[in-house]
């Protein structure tokens, strides 16, 4: 008794000890701040448990009177003018910029002394007022209540979901034997099939509840959107309730025309009968991941999400059929495709932008491009194209750079260079042309409405008129001056003059100190070789070409100049050997020609997943 007796005691005395310490003058900071005025005097507090009668009061022991005694409760600081709400700690140094969110940290009530602005010259804080604290409290009164009602609301619909789930349980759907048996179909195949009953097979793009009877669903399997409606118990079940966007389902059901006056993917929707989920999704989707505001860095980490939006699956069926127009425009031209290695020995575009690897102890590389194993293939098959990946290790960060890309490139024998021009032509009309014939048409109508082929030919422009045209429209270099012969002209220049001009551009003749050991002087000005890049609007360069060097003392002169061994190009020069002639061909970035069909603001936009020189994942 007497041992319980003591401890009632020692709570007491404690309780009343930090009912005094928590009075405002007992806020004094530890910390070295400027000088602040006295607190005003508080009015003696009865203590709040009062002893009975019959007991005695015992001693609190030395130790806990000393521990309590060093007890300080810091006061909270806040400044209009240095405060930061979002940043701020409460401190002198670093204060809250309002006396409420100093409450809203506190948490709860008898709060501490809390400082704001003096007006007074030579101090910077003075106590809050009686009255602007009181009228606070009683804000942030009405804050803890509303919270307090949120979360007993919140509380409330949980169990209510959470009822819901458990009687849903009990609702069991099954497929009704007496419909006919469904066929199993493909969205983009679904019109001829209206008035029949189907099995789609998809993955929920959007979903719309309303009320407990009636739910809305818009799927997708790759090959289009279909609108579906489910009612009564199917949307009662269990799966129904968790069902979320992402899901992946099997839909049973009769496809019918959309009523007059309303509309739908395709003009019909399906009215479920049965419905299996195959595979779950947590709930919010892929909203759990990113959204349209989330920032590109977020979006290029969750790209494999990404690509099951509208719009990036738009890009990769337009890619599609983008390849397929380029290996139909080769096979009616009578090219050959062959599959070039991409692990190589040798350079082509410069040392510099080589991705190196350790080869069984041998150095090798990711190739710059197919171009020199083409011309090996121009005496078997004649004309030759191949599609394949090149690799750029330059740590570019433009618009228009990967360091992995798609490059389409191709090889002609016996041709000349104003030939060359027009292969080129015909390769960015022909399959433009054949994209736009294609179903595919409208996919590229809606991402870019304006698109119109391209009329030849195509504007001839050469590196000198360039130079004049900068000069005269007052397109200068990044330190003012004029571009002068020599000169590369850096992408931004470049795309400003093409987009003034307004149409593609065959821009040639680039002086051989700029351009590779391969590429084959201009006979009529020979410091200058027949090579050529192809500008569109809005892009710049997609296409690069040249006429080769046929001659075998011009190709050593050549390495000799670029300071490459031609020890590893043995098989290349040998083309030179035996039975030489006259040829050129030509390398397309296949992401930049979408860039243009597009309209796409990068080239990262247009590919599945962009290598680039910060990043290479997922």
């Amino acid at each position: 008794m007497f041992g319980g007796s003591r401890a009632l005691l020692t709570c007491v005395l404690l309780s009343n000890y930090l009912q005094k310490a928590l009075s405002p003058r007992s806020f004094v900071s530890s910390r070295k701040t400027s000088p602040l005025p006295p607190a005003p005097v508080q009015p003696v507090v009865e203590p709040i448990v009062k002893l009975p009668q019959h007991v005695t009061c015992l001693p609190m022991s030395t130790d806990v009177t000393d521990k309590l005694s060093k007890m300080e409760i810091s006061p909270l600081y806040t400044s209009e003018k240095r405060g930061n709400d979002e940043k701020g700690e409460g401190t002198s140094e670093c204060p809250f910029k309002t006396p409420l969110q100093a409450m809203r940290h506190w948490g709860k009530e008898p709060f501490p002394t809390i400082y704001v602005d003096n007006k007074a010259e030579g101090e910077t804080y003075s106590i809050i007022s009686q009255a602007q604290m009181k009228k606070l409290t009683k804000v942030f009164q009405r804050e803890l209540n509303k919270a307090g009602d949120k979360a007993k609301k919140e509380k409330e619909e949980a169990e209510k979901r959470a009822q819901n789930l458990e009687e849903s349980k009990n609702v069991k759907i099954t497929e009704d034997p007496s419909l006919p048996a469904a066929t199993q179909a493909k969205i983009n195949k679904l019109e001829e099939l209206r008035g029949s009953r189907v099995k789609v097979f998809g993955w929920v793009h959007r979903m719309r509840r309303q009320g407990k009877n009636l739910l809305f669903l818009v799927l997708r399997d790759g090959t289009g959107f279909l609108q579906a409606i489910m009612n009564n118990d199917l949307c009662k079940t269990y799966e129904a309730l968790l069902l979320s966007t992402e899901s992946s389902v099997a839909l049973y059901g009769t496809i019918n025309t959309v009523p007059e006056g309303k509309s739908a993917p395709g003009g019909h929707e399906l009215h479920v009968d049965y419905w299996e989920l195959v595979g779950h999704s947590p709930a919010g989707g892929v909203d759990n991941l990113l959204n349209v505001e989330s920032n590109p860095d977020v979006m290029y980490q969750n790209r494999h999400m990404w690509i099951r939006g509208e719009n990036m699956s738009k890009v990769l069926k337009v890619r599609h059929a983008t390849v397929k127009a380029f290996r139909d425009h080769f096979y009616d031209r009578d090219y050959v495709e062959v599959t070039p290695p991409t692990m190589v020995q040798c350079q082509v575009e410069g040392g510099s932008t080589l991705f190196k690897l350790d080869y069984f102890g041998s150095e090798a590389y990711l190739t710059q491009s197919s171009q020199l194993y083409l011309e090996t293939c121009i005496p078997a098959v004649g004309n030759v194209y191949c599609i394949a990946q090149s690799y750029r290790a330059e740590s570019s960060h433009t618009r228009r750079h990967l360091s992995e890309f798609t490059h389409i490139e191709a090889e002609l024998p016996f041709i000349t260079f104003d030939q060359l021009l027009e292969a080129l032509e015909d390769l960015v009309c022909d399959t433009a042309q054949r994209i736009m014939d294609s179903k595919h048409a409208q996919l590229v109508l809606d991402m870019n409405p304006g698109f119109k082929v391209p009329q030849r030919p195509f504007k001839r422009m050469s590196y000198r008129d360039a130079l004049d045209y900068c000069k005269k429209h007052d397109i200068k270099k990044e330190d003012g001056t004029n571009f002068e012969f020599g000169d590369d002209i850096p992408e931004a220049p470049e795309r400003k003059m093409t987009d003034m001009i307004g149409e593609p551009i065959l821009l040639c003749r680039f002086p051989k100190a700029m351009k590779s050991f391969y590429m084959q002087p201009d006979p009529a000005d020979p410091i200058v070789t027949e090579s050529v890049d192809l500008l569109l609007p809005n892009v710049g360069e997609i296409v690069g070409g040249s006429m080769r060097i046929f001659d075998e003392q011009e190709l050593m002169a050549g390495f000799k100049r670029e300071g490459i061994s031609p020890e590893n190009y043995y098989w290349y020069i040998d083309q030179r050997k035996y039975g030489t002639t006259p040829h050129g061909g030509y390398g397309l970035g296949l992401e930049r020609y979408l860039m243009w069909i597009l309209q796409s603001a990068n080239v990262r936009e247009t590919c599945l997943y962009p290598r680039t020189a910060d990043r290479c994942k997922p």
